[in-house]
């Protein structure tokens, strides 16, 4: 049975931030390290506590990087572009546009890999 649900400005530790986006713990304390705009307080025996604009980031990045397909250094690239103002459209033209899905280029270079194998592989029998 969960807790009472915690008001929208309170501050949340790491777990009931990770457990609020879905997001494991591990890759919190790696967008830290990734994102200096990320800076949740940290108290006695290194205990996080994210703020509700570090909240706000935690879910921007993760859309930016696992739903619109951002790499780690096109978010980088965004954020720091808008590091003067507050939360510039996504779209933002500077940044690093997603990355399209390679599945289509990497079919056709297997294929091409595999007629090759196949090509070598009758020529020397």
């Amino acid at each position: 049975m969960a807790g009472p649900e915690k008001a929208a400005g309170a501050y949340r530790t790491i777990g009931e931030l990770a457990a609020e986006t879905g997001l494991p713990q591990h890759k919190l304390r790696y967008w830290e390290q990734r994102f200096p705009q990320l800076r949740p307080l940290q108290r006695a025996g290194l205990r996080r506590y994210y703020r509700p604009e570090d909240v706000a980031l935690v879910r921007r990045i993760h859309d930016l990087l696992d739903r619109q397909g951002y790499t780690i250094g096109g978010v980088q690239k965004l954020l720091s572009s808008e590091k003067g103002g507050h939360a510039i459209a996504t779209n933002h033209v500077e940044a690093e546009p997603p990355v399209a899905a390679p599945t289509q280029e990497l079919k056709a270079l297997r294929a091409m890999l595999s007629a090759a194998l196949a090509q070598d592989a009758k020529s020397a029998g």
